[in-house]
């Protein structure tokens, strides 16, 4: 493996477990077992360095986050699904947020990193247009013939709903809503299951 490959890697493990804003030139050193001369001939920087291992990182939570959406079972025939069928799809994502909680938890520090780095703010961006899609074919049954502005709206509220049960899921598991209760309020107190 390359040096550069070698430092790609410790970035990736290093935003894993320190996150972001606690991952130092020393510990991308220590872990890669590269000089810190290195980093700056093959990335110019640390920040570089993370950024482009975020980017692996951010594509890595879409495809799971893709993949738990497309499982079998759904309703993709142009009809919303019902409050099973949502129930179904929130328990699957509850599972893959806990299973995948550091791959959460850095997904949501890169968007305060966002702030300060356009690269970063971009790659969030272009990865919530392809979320907000997926989300209003997985929940809504709207697809690519769908109308634009209504497939943006709903992926939109769908993503805000995942962002948040996350939040709650990552923070205070104990108290955060079960994927029962997250459909049934999704289809309002008059259709909560018996």
């Amino acid at each position: 493996m390359s040096a550069k490959d070698k430092l790609l890697t410790a970035a990736r493990d290093c935003l894993l477990t320190k996150g972001y804003a606690h991952t130092t030139v020393r510990d991308l050193v220590a872990a890669s077992g590269a000089n810190q001369a290195s980093i700056n001939y093959h990335f110019r920087s640390k920040e570089h360095l993370l950024a482009r291992a975020l980017r692996g990182l951010n594509k890595e939570w879409g495809e799971l986050l893709f993949a738990v959406l497309e499982e079998p079972g759904d309703v993709v025939d142009g009809t919303r699904p019902g409050p099973g069928d949502q129930e179904t799809l929130w328990g699957r994502i509850i599972d893959s947020i806990q299973a995948n909680r550091s791959l959460w938890f850095v997904n949501f520090e890169s968007v305060a990193s966002a702030r300060q780095d356009d690269e970063i703010r971009e790659m969030i961006a272009g990865g919530q247009e392809l979320a907000r899609a997926e989300l209003a074919r997985a929940f809504a049954g709207l697809g690519p013939d769908s109308d634009p502005d209504e497939v943006r709206a709903t992926g939109s509220h769908y993503l805000a709903l995942i962002v948040g049960l996350a939040a709650q899921w990552l923070t205070d598991p104990e108290h955060a809503p079960t994927a029962e209760q997250f459909a049934a309020a999704s289809f309002g107190s008059g259709q909560r299951r018996q």
